[in-house]
């Protein structure tokens, strides 16, 4: 996908090795603005200490995640006048801000996206370090695969449970808080997979089209097994697999 502003110059562009990954809408907008932009009712989680907010927001898909999907997961400093947190490389004695995303099995989640950074020079160090400060969001991108959302089998759960770890140590010009590593966690809902109107996609309570991908199956399948046989083979396997898989859910 090229984003292109009015001009028709290209201000961003992404790139995947399989058409089951893809973009938000939200995330292709937030491309052509320069800025991200969450919805109210995005699920979050708040944490206040010592002045400082963090916010934890799922972007995208109204809150939701689904198979191949690229949602962001929204994490947002509000900082005191006078406060600035770090980014790496920070020598020995500093911490620099980590932000981690944990979820169930079959989640992926991408390096951590962060804004540019400002120089600060420490005269008593001579050293120049790149730091955050004011308002900061930082955006990891995450998407469900086939473990956790499939369009072979019915969902297993209706909500997942995230948890965002973020580490960071606070600082002024004189002075440092403690380091200090606070966990934000939030239910999240599955969505259902659009699937063609295929035999082994139907009946697994998705949301199924009517047009069939039936011969469409079938070339793909002729092109895979002619350059290796054994492709056919657990290709068969793993539909078995899932049926199995399937029917021990219901």
């Amino acid at each position: 996908v090229f984003v292109s502003d009015e001009d028709g110059t290209v201000i961003s562009k992404f790139f995947h090795d399989s058409y089951k990954k893809r973009e938000s809408p939200e995330m292709l907008i937030d491309a052509a603005l320069g800025n991200i932009t969450i919805d109210e009712t995005a699920p979050r989680a708040e944490s206040s200490d010592d002045g400082i907010r963090i916010t934890a927001a799922l972007h995208g898909g109204n809150g939701s995640l689904r198979q191949g999907i690229f949602r962001q997961l929204v994490t947002t400093f509000e900082l005191p006048e006078g406060l600035h947190i770090y980014d790496e490389p920070v020598p020995q004695g500093l911490i620099a801000t980590e932000i981690r995303v944990e979820g169930p099995d079959g989640l992926v989640t991408l390096p951590t996206e962060v804004p540019p950074t400002a120089p600060l020079h420490l005269k008593t160090l001579d050293i120049v370090l790149n730091v955050w400060s004011g308002t900061v969001s930082m955006a990891t991108p995450l998407y469900p695969v086939g473990e956790l959302v499939s369009e072979c089998r019915p969902i297993d759960e209706r909500e997942v449970e995230l948890s965002v770890h973020v580490t960071f140590q606070a600082c002024s010009d004189e002075a440092c808080l403690l380091p200090q590593t606070r966990t934000l966690t939030m239910r999240v809902a599955l969505e259902e997979v659009d699937v063609p109107k295929l035999r082994i996609h139907t009946g697994h309570g998705q949301r199924e089209g009517n047009y069939d991908s039936t011969p469409a199956m079938r070339r793909l399948i002729w092109r895979k097994t002619r350059k290796n046989p054994l492709r056919l083979l657990q290709f068969i396997w793993n539909q078995k697999r899932m049926e199995r898989r399937s029917k021990s859910k219901r």
